[in-house]
């Protein structure tokens, strides 16, 4: 179970089937998290791109918070089915477009149609370093994000990360997220 934090849906509780193996970003970090973004960005106005969505908890903090563009990406169809039925229980369906594809091939595949605002991205918690690294290249290499855009990869905080894009990384407990953009020229 997870809570929208903030927005038109604020303490909204989400309980997904007991059945689904997700590990939804806590509370906790996804208000610091906000906390920072929303002191970038006007929700209203961005394109984001939530990979490796789950059960759509960051989705649908951006959907409560105004935001129209969402797409949202994971590999499993009982968590994109579980985000779409939640969405239109709640009116969101129409700011939120899901995909259901593998995310190291969908940032190979659909290099540079459209680039975004935010990206978050919150892998299973046992991944690789090399499979974290695949991602950040991915993003950068195919243009998904836009040149005043900022990628947030949620990671184990014992994972760390040597790239001319990051910028920042902040830790919650055992979670952290790392902050990354286009390198100043």
């Amino acid at each position: 179970m997870y809570r929208i934090i903030a927005g038109k849906w604020k303490a909204k509780k989400i309980s997904a089937p007991k059945n689904f193996d997700v590990r939804p970003t806590t509370d906790f970090a996804k208000e610091a998290l906000f906390s920072i973004l929303q002191n970038k960005f006007e929700f209203e106005f961005c394109s984001v791109l939530d990979l490796f969505c789950g059960i759509g908890s960051v989705t649908l903090e951006f959907a409560s918070r105004e935001c129209k563009d969402i797409t949202s990406v994971d590999n499993n169809a009982k968590h994109i089915g579980f985000i779409n039925s939640t969405s239109a229980e709640l009116d969101m369906a129409i700011q939120i477009r899901t995909n259901r594809a593998d995310v190291f091939e969908y940032i190979r595949k659909n290099k540079a149609q459209k680039s975004y605002d935010i990206i978050f991205a919150d892998p299973p918690f046992e991944t690789e370093q090399k499979e974290y690294d695949k991602i950040i290249k991915g993003i950068f290499d195919n243009e998904f994000l836009k040149p005043t855009g900022l990628f947030i990869l949620e990671h184990q905080s014992k994972v760390k990360f040597e790239s001319e894009h990051l910028q920042d990384t902040r830790k919650y407990g055992n979670v952290s997220f790392s902050f990354f953009k286009y390198a100043e020229k």
